[in-house]
Protein backbone atom coordinates (compact mmCIF):
# COMPACT_ATOMS: atom_id res chain seq x y z
CA UNK A 1 0.00 0.00 0.00
CA UNK A 2 1.56 3.35 -0.93
CA UNK A 3 0.09 5.25 1.83
CA UNK A 4 2.42 3.37 4.19
CA UNK A 5 5.57 3.84 1.79
CA UNK A 6 5.59 7.54 0.39
CA UNK A 7 6.38 10.49 2.03
CA UNK A 8 3.55 13.07 3.24
CA UNK A 9 4.16 16.68 1.31
CA UNK A 10 4.92 19.89 3.39
CA UNK A 11 4.21 23.30 2.59
CA UNK A 12 7.24 24.58 3.30
CA UNK A 13 8.68 22.91 6.40
CA UNK A 14 4.31 22.12 7.43
CA UNK A 15 2.78 18.80 6.24
CA UNK A 16 -0.39 20.06 3.89
CA UNK A 17 -3.26 18.55 6.23
CA UNK A 18 -7.11 19.26 6.22
CA UNK A 19 -10.24 17.82 8.32
CA UNK A 20 -12.83 15.53 6.98
CA UNK A 21 -15.41 14.74 9.57
CA UNK A 22 -13.70 11.98 12.23
CA UNK A 23 -10.70 11.57 9.07
CA UNK A 24 -7.54 13.71 8.35
CA UNK A 25 -7.20 14.78 4.90
CA UNK A 26 -3.16 15.09 3.98
CA UNK A 27 -0.90 15.20 0.43
CA UNK A 28 0.92 12.16 -0.29
CA UNK A 29 4.04 12.38 -2.61
CA UNK A 30 4.42 9.52 -4.97
CA UNK A 31 7.01 9.26 -8.25
CA UNK A 32 6.89 13.36 -8.97
CA UNK A 33 2.81 13.24 -8.39
CA UNK A 34 1.06 14.45 -5.30
CA UNK A 35 -1.90 12.79 -4.32
CA UNK A 36 -5.13 13.37 -1.28
CA UNK A 37 -5.07 10.97 0.76
CA UNK A 38 -7.84 10.33 3.89
CA UNK A 39 -6.70 7.95 6.58
CA UNK A 40 -9.41 7.72 10.14
CA UNK A 41 -8.05 9.66 12.85
CA UNK A 42 -8.61 7.08 15.35
CA UNK A 43 -6.17 4.96 13.51
CA UNK A 44 -8.50 2.27 11.96
CA UNK A 45 -8.24 1.36 8.92
CA UNK A 46 -5.55 1.90 5.98
CA UNK A 47 -5.24 5.19 3.87
CA UNK A 48 -7.39 5.48 0.88
CA UNK A 49 -6.71 8.04 -1.69
CA UNK A 50 -9.35 10.85 -2.21
CA UNK A 51 -7.53 12.11 -5.66
CA UNK A 52 -4.85 11.26 -7.75
CA UNK A 53 -3.87 10.76 -11.26
CA UNK A 54 -0.29 12.55 -13.18
CA UNK A 55 -0.74 15.93 -11.28
CA UNK A 56 0.48 17.78 -8.04
CA UNK A 57 -3.18 18.47 -5.87
CA UNK A 58 -2.31 21.02 -3.10
CA UNK A 59 -4.21 23.71 -1.01
CA UNK A 60 -6.90 21.48 -0.33
CA UNK A 61 -10.01 22.76 1.72
CA UNK A 62 -13.01 20.67 2.72
CA UNK A 63 -16.96 22.00 3.94
CA UNK A 64 -20.07 20.93 3.65
CA UNK A 65 -19.32 17.14 1.69
CA UNK A 66 -16.99 19.39 -0.71
CA UNK A 67 -13.56 19.79 -1.45
CA UNK A 68 -11.85 22.37 -2.89
CA UNK A 69 -7.92 22.15 -4.12
CA UNK A 70 -5.25 22.91 -6.64
CA UNK A 71 -4.23 20.79 -9.22
CA UNK A 72 -1.29 21.38 -11.47
CA UNK A 73 0.59 19.39 -13.98
CA UNK A 74 3.44 19.14 -16.20
CA UNK A 75 1.99 21.28 -18.57
CA UNK A 76 -0.54 23.33 -17.43
CA UNK A 77 -0.19 25.75 -13.97
CA UNK A 78 -2.19 24.82 -10.83
CA UNK A 79 -6.40 26.38 -11.24
CA UNK A 80 -8.76 25.82 -8.31
CA UNK A 81 -11.50 22.88 -8.73
CA UNK A 82 -13.74 21.09 -6.18
CA UNK A 83 -14.42 18.01 -5.54
CA UNK A 84 -18.17 17.23 -5.03
CA UNK A 85 -19.97 14.79 -2.79
CA UNK A 86 -20.79 12.30 -5.70
CA UNK A 87 -16.66 11.80 -6.61
CA UNK A 88 -17.12 14.47 -9.77
CA UNK A 89 -14.50 17.18 -10.17
CA UNK A 90 -14.97 20.40 -11.47
CA UNK A 91 -12.59 23.24 -12.63
CA UNK A 92 -13.15 27.09 -10.78
CA UNK A 93 -10.69 29.19 -12.26
CA UNK A 94 -10.05 29.23 -15.76
CA UNK A 95 -6.90 32.25 -14.83
CA UNK A 96 -4.01 30.45 -16.60
CA UNK A 97 -5.72 29.83 -19.81
CA UNK A 98 -4.23 33.20 -21.51
CA UNK A 99 -0.73 32.15 -20.72
CA UNK A 100 -1.20 28.62 -21.95
CA UNK A 101 -2.75 30.09 -25.33
CA UNK A 102 0.15 32.42 -25.62
CA UNK A 103 2.91 29.99 -24.54
CA UNK A 104 2.39 26.13 -25.41
CA UNK A 105 3.39 23.67 -23.03
CA UNK A 106 4.05 20.13 -24.36
CA UNK A 107 3.79 17.59 -21.72
CA UNK A 108 7.64 16.33 -21.27
CA UNK A 109 8.65 12.76 -22.09
CA UNK A 110 9.08 10.70 -18.59
CA UNK A 111 11.36 7.84 -18.64
CA UNK A 112 11.52 4.62 -15.93
CA UNK A 113 15.37 4.51 -16.01
CA UNK A 114 17.05 1.47 -13.97
CA UNK A 115 19.20 2.41 -11.04
CA UNK A 116 22.24 1.49 -11.07
CA UNK A 117 22.07 0.22 -7.13
CA UNK A 118 19.23 -2.51 -8.90
CA UNK A 119 16.68 -1.36 -6.67
CA UNK A 120 13.99 0.26 -8.51
CA UNK A 121 13.12 3.03 -11.52
CA UNK A 122 14.93 6.28 -11.28
CA UNK A 123 11.75 8.38 -12.53
CA UNK A 124 13.41 10.51 -15.38
CA UNK A 125 11.85 13.54 -17.49
CA UNK A 126 12.43 15.20 -20.68
CA UNK A 127 11.55 18.38 -21.66
CA UNK A 128 12.92 18.39 -25.92
CA UNK A 129 12.97 21.72 -27.53
CA UNK A 130 11.63 22.83 -30.85
CA UNK A 131 12.80 21.65 -34.30
CA UNK A 132 14.95 18.49 -35.45
CA UNK A 133 18.22 19.10 -35.14
CA UNK A 134 21.15 18.40 -32.32
CA UNK A 135 20.27 20.05 -29.17
CA UNK A 136 22.79 20.51 -26.18
CA UNK A 137 21.22 19.12 -23.02
CA UNK A 138 20.77 21.05 -19.56
CA UNK A 139 21.01 18.38 -16.58
CA UNK A 140 18.81 19.63 -13.70
CA UNK A 141 19.09 18.69 -9.88
CA UNK A 142 16.45 19.40 -7.30
CA UNK A 143 17.36 20.70 -3.78
CA UNK A 144 16.66 19.17 -0.69
CA UNK A 145 17.73 16.76 -0.78
CA UNK A 146 14.71 14.63 0.65
CA UNK A 147 12.42 16.50 -1.77
CA UNK A 148 10.93 15.69 -5.35
CA UNK A 149 10.66 17.37 -8.69
CA UNK A 150 6.95 16.93 -8.58
CA UNK A 151 4.65 16.50 -12.09
CA UNK A 152 3.79 20.23 -12.31
CA UNK A 153 4.52 23.12 -14.56
CA UNK A 154 8.59 24.09 -14.03
CA UNK A 155 8.70 27.49 -15.37
CA UNK A 156 12.59 27.31 -15.67
CA UNK A 157 12.52 24.48 -17.61
CA UNK A 158 10.71 25.91 -20.08
CA UNK A 159 12.52 29.05 -20.66
CA UNK A 160 15.77 26.69 -21.03
CA UNK A 161 13.55 24.38 -23.61
CA UNK A 162 12.65 27.80 -25.75
CA UNK A 163 16.47 28.60 -25.04
CA UNK A 164 17.15 25.20 -27.61
CA UNK A 165 18.43 22.92 -24.91
CA UNK A 166 17.03 19.72 -24.55
CA UNK A 167 16.00 19.38 -20.38
CA UNK A 168 16.49 16.21 -17.97
CA UNK A 169 15.56 15.73 -14.59
CA UNK A 170 15.33 12.87 -12.29
CA UNK A 171 14.47 11.97 -8.66
CA UNK A 172 17.59 10.23 -7.78
CA UNK A 173 18.35 8.17 -4.21
CA UNK A 174 17.95 10.67 -1.40
CA UNK A 175 14.50 11.94 -3.00
CA UNK A 176 10.91 11.83 -0.96
CA UNK A 177 7.84 10.40 -3.40
CA UNK A 178 9.61 6.71 -3.16
CA UNK A 179 10.47 4.40 -0.27
CA UNK A 180 11.94 5.69 2.95
CA UNK A 181 15.02 3.05 2.03
CA UNK A 182 15.15 5.58 -1.18
CA UNK A 183 15.08 8.41 0.92
CA UNK A 184 17.94 7.74 3.55
CA UNK A 185 20.20 5.54 1.14
CA UNK A 186 22.63 8.46 0.64
CA UNK A 187 23.12 8.89 4.54
CA UNK A 188 26.78 8.09 5.59
CA UNK A 189 28.40 4.42 5.80
CA UNK A 190 29.27 5.24 9.12
CA UNK A 191 25.94 6.04 10.49
CA UNK A 192 24.54 3.57 13.17
CA UNK A 193 20.88 3.26 12.10
CA UNK A 194 20.31 3.33 7.88
CA UNK A 195 23.80 3.92 6.85
CA UNK A 196 24.11 4.88 3.19
CA UNK A 197 26.37 5.73 0.64
CA UNK A 198 27.09 9.52 1.52
CA UNK A 199 26.32 12.45 -0.09
CA UNK A 200 27.95 12.09 -3.44
CA UNK A 201 27.51 8.69 -3.82
CA UNK A 202 24.63 6.71 -5.17
CA UNK A 203 22.85 9.73 -5.96
CA UNK A 204 25.48 10.84 -8.22
CA UNK A 205 25.09 7.56 -9.88
CA UNK A 206 21.73 7.86 -10.61
CA UNK A 207 21.56 11.40 -12.31
CA UNK A 208 24.16 10.50 -14.12
CA UNK A 209 22.34 7.16 -15.15
CA UNK A 210 19.27 9.48 -15.57
CA UNK A 211 21.13 11.39 -18.06
CA UNK A 212 22.54 8.06 -19.76
CA UNK A 213 18.90 7.05 -20.41
CA UNK A 214 17.86 10.38 -21.84
CA UNK A 215 20.74 10.55 -24.82
CA UNK A 216 19.60 6.89 -25.32
CA UNK A 217 16.12 7.39 -25.86
CA UNK A 218 16.89 10.84 -27.94
CA UNK A 219 18.91 10.64 -30.59
CA UNK A 220 18.61 14.44 -30.88
CA UNK A 221 20.39 15.15 -27.68
CA UNK A 222 24.21 15.95 -28.05
CA UNK A 223 26.15 13.92 -25.75
CA UNK A 224 29.05 16.29 -26.37
CA UNK A 225 27.39 19.63 -25.20
CA UNK A 226 25.55 18.53 -21.61
CA UNK A 227 25.57 21.04 -19.20
CA UNK A 228 24.57 20.21 -15.50
CA UNK A 229 23.00 22.17 -13.18
CA UNK A 230 21.25 22.72 -9.53
CA UNK A 231 20.60 24.51 -6.35
CA UNK A 232 21.38 23.96 -2.41
CA UNK A 233 21.64 20.41 -2.60
CA UNK A 234 21.60 20.37 -6.43
CA UNK A 235 23.98 22.89 -6.46
CA UNK A 236 26.04 20.45 -3.78
CA UNK A 237 25.64 17.49 -6.97
CA UNK A 238 26.58 20.08 -9.12
CA UNK A 239 29.86 20.60 -7.36
CA UNK A 240 30.41 17.28 -6.30
CA UNK A 241 30.15 15.91 -10.38
CA UNK A 242 32.28 18.37 -11.93
CA UNK A 243 34.97 17.39 -9.10
CA UNK A 244 34.45 13.32 -9.74
CA UNK A 245 33.60 13.82 -13.75
CA UNK A 246 34.68 15.39 -17.26
CA UNK A 247 31.89 14.44 -19.10
CA UNK A 248 30.26 17.88 -18.51
CA UNK A 249 30.77 20.67 -20.75
CA UNK A 250 29.75 23.47 -18.41
CA UNK A 251 27.81 23.44 -15.03
CA UNK A 252 25.94 26.17 -12.73
CA UNK A 253 26.42 25.49 -8.90
CA UNK A 254 24.02 27.97 -7.24
CA UNK A 255 23.36 28.41 -3.13
CA UNK A 256 25.26 25.06 -2.94
CA UNK A 257 27.10 23.41 -0.05
CA UNK A 258 30.41 22.65 -0.67
CA UNK A 259 31.91 22.29 2.91
CA UNK A 260 29.56 20.51 4.44
CA UNK A 261 31.66 20.77 7.82
CA UNK A 262 31.49 24.51 8.03
CA UNK A 263 27.91 24.62 6.63
CA UNK A 264 26.90 22.45 10.09
CA UNK A 265 28.04 25.22 12.29
CA UNK A 266 27.21 28.17 10.21
CA UNK A 267 23.69 27.62 8.31
CA UNK A 268 20.62 28.47 10.36
CA UNK A 269 19.72 24.57 10.28
CA UNK A 270 22.83 24.13 12.44
CA UNK A 271 23.40 20.44 13.54
CA UNK A 272 20.75 19.11 11.18
CA UNK A 273 23.18 17.75 8.87
CA UNK A 274 24.55 15.26 11.74
CA UNK A 275 20.69 13.82 11.51
CA UNK A 276 20.78 13.72 7.68
CA UNK A 277 23.94 12.07 7.63
CA UNK A 278 23.83 9.77 10.30
CA UNK A 279 26.87 11.20 12.17
CA UNK A 280 27.71 14.55 13.80
CA UNK A 281 30.97 16.62 12.28
CA UNK A 282 32.70 16.85 16.31
CA UNK A 283 33.21 12.87 16.41
CA UNK A 284 33.40 12.23 12.26
CA UNK A 285 34.88 15.20 11.13
CA UNK A 286 36.60 13.08 8.34
CA UNK A 287 33.07 12.23 6.89
CA UNK A 288 32.26 15.55 6.18
CA UNK A 289 34.89 16.52 4.59
CA UNK A 290 35.04 13.35 2.54
CA UNK A 291 31.73 14.57 1.35
CA UNK A 292 32.45 18.00 0.92
CA UNK A 293 33.39 19.18 -2.74
CA UNK A 294 36.03 21.37 -1.66
CA UNK A 295 37.55 18.64 -0.96
CA UNK A 296 38.14 17.41 -4.43
CA UNK A 297 38.36 21.10 -5.75
CA UNK A 298 41.54 20.28 -7.63
CA UNK A 299 39.82 17.90 -9.97
CA UNK A 300 37.68 20.64 -11.57
CA UNK A 301 38.27 21.56 -15.41
CA UNK A 302 35.05 22.14 -15.95
CA UNK A 303 34.01 25.68 -16.67
CA UNK A 304 31.82 26.69 -13.51
CA UNK A 305 29.06 29.46 -12.75
CA UNK A 306 28.75 29.71 -8.93
CA UNK A 307 25.62 31.50 -8.29
CA UNK A 308 24.90 32.87 -4.61
CA UNK A 309 23.11 34.87 -2.49
CA UNK A 310 24.64 37.39 0.25
CA UNK A 311 21.83 37.21 2.75
CA UNK A 312 21.66 33.15 2.42
CA UNK A 313 21.31 31.47 5.80
CA UNK A 314 20.51 28.27 4.78
CA UNK A 315 24.18 27.88 3.08
CA UNK A 316 25.58 30.90 3.91
CA UNK A 317 28.17 32.94 1.56
CA UNK A 318 31.17 31.38 2.48
CA UNK A 319 29.90 27.79 0.83
CA UNK A 320 30.54 29.86 -2.46
CA UNK A 321 33.45 31.39 -1.29
CA UNK A 322 35.14 27.97 -0.56
CA UNK A 323 35.20 26.54 -3.88
CA UNK A 324 35.85 30.06 -5.76
CA UNK A 325 39.04 30.99 -3.84
CA UNK A 326 40.16 27.80 -4.55
CA UNK A 327 39.39 27.70 -8.41
CA UNK A 328 40.91 31.17 -8.98
CA UNK A 329 44.16 30.29 -7.12
CA UNK A 330 43.94 27.79 -9.61
CA UNK A 331 43.32 29.54 -12.76
CA UNK A 332 40.38 27.23 -13.17
CA UNK A 333 37.33 28.45 -15.88
CA UNK A 334 35.25 30.11 -13.06
CA UNK A 335 32.69 32.80 -12.71
CA UNK A 336 31.00 34.01 -9.54
CA UNK A 337 28.23 35.96 -9.25
CA UNK A 338 27.09 37.26 -5.46
CA UNK A 339 23.41 38.80 -4.98
CA UNK A 340 22.99 41.52 -2.53
CA UNK A 341 19.71 41.69 -0.27
CA UNK A 342 19.07 38.28 -1.25
CA UNK A 343 18.63 34.52 0.63
CA UNK A 344 18.28 31.03 0.21
CA UNK A 345 15.21 31.24 -2.09
CA UNK A 346 16.41 33.98 -4.86
CA UNK A 347 15.11 32.23 -7.78
CA UNK A 348 11.67 31.32 -6.45
CA UNK A 349 10.97 34.59 -4.56
CA UNK A 350 13.39 37.07 -5.16
CA UNK A 351 13.03 40.84 -5.97
CA UNK A 352 11.91 40.43 -9.71
CA UNK A 353 14.88 42.63 -10.97
CA UNK A 354 17.57 39.90 -9.14
CA UNK A 355 15.13 36.88 -10.40
CA UNK A 356 15.60 38.51 -14.48
CA UNK A 357 19.43 39.49 -13.58
CA UNK A 358 19.73 35.80 -12.83
CA UNK A 359 17.83 34.05 -15.91
CA UNK A 360 19.66 36.20 -17.60
CA UNK A 361 23.24 35.31 -16.45
CA UNK A 362 22.26 31.35 -16.31
CA UNK A 363 21.15 32.07 -20.49
CA UNK A 364 24.50 33.80 -21.22
CA UNK A 365 26.99 31.56 -19.67
CA UNK A 366 25.78 28.24 -21.06
CA UNK A 367 25.41 30.12 -24.78
CA UNK A 368 28.88 30.68 -24.89
CA UNK A 369 29.78 27.01 -23.59
CA UNK A 370 26.90 25.03 -25.31
CA UNK A 371 25.51 26.92 -27.62
CA UNK A 372 22.30 27.62 -26.61
CA UNK A 373 20.05 31.18 -27.63
CA UNK A 374 21.59 33.85 -25.36
CA UNK A 375 18.86 35.38 -23.27
CA UNK A 376 18.03 38.41 -26.45
CA UNK A 377 17.34 35.39 -28.71
CA UNK A 378 15.24 33.20 -26.85
CA UNK A 379 11.38 33.93 -28.03
CA UNK A 380 9.16 35.79 -26.06
CA UNK A 381 6.21 33.48 -26.63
Amino acid sequence: MTGTQRHISSNGMLPDLGRDGDDLLFSLEDRGNVHLYRVATDGSGTPERVLGGDRVVSGMDRAGGTTAFLSATSSRLAELYVLNPDGTERRLTHLTDPFHAAVPSPAPSYLAVPAPAGDGDVDTWVLLPDGDGPAPVLLSIHGGPMTQYATAFLDEFRLWAAAGYAVVWCNPHGSTGFTENWARAIRAPEAREKPGTGWGGIDADDVLAALDGALAAFPRLDPDRVGVLGGSYGGFLTSWLVGHSDRFAAACSERAVNNLESAEWSSDIAAWFRWEIGVDHVEHPEVYRRMSPVTYVRAIETPLLILHSENDLRCPIEQADALFVPLRMLDRPVEYWRFPEEGHELSRNGSPRHRVARARIILDFFARHLGGAAPDEVPAG
